[in-house]
């Protein structure tokens, strides 16, 4: 699998690369810099920026350290309920459009973060989570990284998780795990960071693949491209540009976040 540089820019914390259908387009964020980078564009949002998706009326919602944020009109849709010593991570839609949005600590403490949902409402649906990264939809599962642990984890999903159980681990001398994409065989990329590569697990959690890149902290990928063949891979300084590769597999873009929420459409979604 060849791979080749996407986007020069050198990043300090590049992360949540998405794939944008409606655009054409991959959108990114770097955490530290504070900013989206969608196609060619760069919007700066003053603090830091931990992800972003695509909105089902064009726009882009950014979870900043302190909420969520419609890129377009700079509109706050909700605020997070913690301190200065927190920030926003990794964040995507699930097959419903709500946002899911991951936090840590700055020091990256264990239990200092959480995971939380938006659907018009924030909820926080997992406490005590320490950095909380990749998360990855597909059939009845939700994968999901707190990265702390060193491993993926699988929640059965029927609009909510359930029943949390480990999917595969990860020995700290091959990295962190970061950010992760599910392909349309239901195969888990992961992305390394400080191991140099994304790796793909089947779905019974057997590592079978390896894509080698040329970066040490490698943070996240996604599919996308005009057939979904391409796997756009985001990276940290010191490298901090992003990658694509052709990776023989499909995957699905971004499910674009609903602004008429589900919770108000779906009974899927009742608490």
């Amino acid at each position: 699998m060849s791979v080749v540089v996407y986007a020069g820019t050198r990043a300090e914390l590049g992360e949540g690369p998405r794939w944008d259908a409606a655009a054409g387009c991959l959108l990114w964020v770097d955490v530290e810099r504070g900013e989206l980078h969608r196609g060619g564009e760069t919007t700066g949002f003053g603090e830091r920026v931990g992800s972003a998706a695509p909105t089902d009326d064009g726009d882009v919602l950014v979870a900043t350290a302190t909420g969520l944020v419609l890129a377009g009109s700079g509109e706050t849709l909700a605020r997070f309920p913690h301190g200065a010593d927190t920030r926003a991570n990794d964040g995507a839609c699930d097959p419903a459009g709500r946002f899911w949005i991951g936090t840590t600590a700055l020091d990256f403490r264990d239990g200092g973060g959480a995971l939380y949902v938006f659907d018009g409402r924030l909820e926080c649906v997992l406490p005590g989570v320490g950095l909380s990264n990749g998360l990855g939809w597909h059939a009845e599962r939700m994968y999901y990284v707190d990265s702390n642990t060193q491993r993926i984890d699988v929640f059965d999903w029927d609009g909510r998780p359930s029943n949390r159980r480990p999917f595969a681990r990860v020995d700290r001398a091959d990295g962190i795990p970061d950010g992760l994409a599910v392909d349309d065989e239901g195969g888990v990329w992961l992305a390394l960071y400080g191991g140099s590569c994304v790796r793909r697990y089947d779905p019974d959690g057997t590592l079978v693949e390896e894509l080698a890149l040329p970066a040490e902290n490698v943070t996240a990928c996604c599919f996308g491209g005009a057939d979904g063949r391409s796997l756009f891979v985001t990276t940290a300084a010191p490298d901090g540009r992003v990658y694509v590769a052709d990776v023989g597999v499909s995957g699905p873009p971004a499910q674009p976040f609903r602004r008429t929420a589900p919770s108000d459409a779906e009974p899927t979604s009742a608490r």
